[in-house]
């Protein structure tokens, strides 16, 4: 882990550089992990601080579902990570209101979008196709993935593509190549911070 603490910070640090460098870099949207805690004052005293640290640079986080394992003693929450410009730019793009309104949403604005969301995720307890939209994935490849019933894509790295092939490419190897620097220069002792782009 480098010179990075220990314990819960370090933690959603590493979750941070694994799963989200694209987005802190601003090449995506969006990204999700998830992270167990150990009790809800300690997960909203993380999500603030990294609110509060991330926030001037254009980084929104929240919890979409927490999920409670009592036999297991085990807690987690879905975490999502977004550039709330790069949002509001996605679900602004033609037709994806009308989609959005198919699947029972009211609004395509980011938080209105992202509470219906967080009710559709939280009574079905899978992941509603649309959540695609807000991780910053095409349109076509969310409604390809529908009709498809997530078979005959031309191609899958962070999703499944039924567009544009070649660009998917080119951005997925972009993708990994950001997660491996990133994770490279966090454990020579960057932090996220300083890792993430202001936009």
């Amino acid at each position: 882990m480098g010179k990075h603490g220990k314990g819960g910070t370090g933690l959603f640090e590493k979750y941070l550089i694994e799963h989200c460098s694209p987005t802190l870099a601003s090449l995506k949207t969006a990204s999700l992990f998830c992270l167990a805690y150990s009790s809800e004052e300690d997960l909203q005293s993380q999500l603030e601080e990294w609110n509060r640290r991330l926030g001037g640079k254009g980084i929104s986080l929240l919890a979409l579902r927490r999920q409670e394992r009592p036999a297991e003693g085990r807690r987690s929450a879905l975490i999502y990570v977004c550039r709330r410009s790069s949002l509001r730019r996605d679900l602004s793009r033609p037709g994806v209101a009308r989609f959005l309104r198919q699947c029972g949403y009211e609004s395509a604005q980011p938080v209105p979008a992202l509470e219906t969301l967080r009710r559709r995720l939280r009574a079905d307890g899978g992941f509603p196709h649309e959540i695609g939209l807000f991780l910053g994935y095409p349109l076509g490849d969310v409604e390809g993935f529908i009709q498809n019933e997530g078979r005959n894509s031309k191609c899958s790295g962070c999703w499944k593509v039924y567009g544009d092939e070649r660009e998917a490419v080119k951005l997925f190897a972009k993708f990994k190549k950001c997660r491996d620097v990133y994770t490279r220069l966090w454990q020579e002792g960057r932090s996220v911070w300083q890792l993430t782009v202001a936009a």
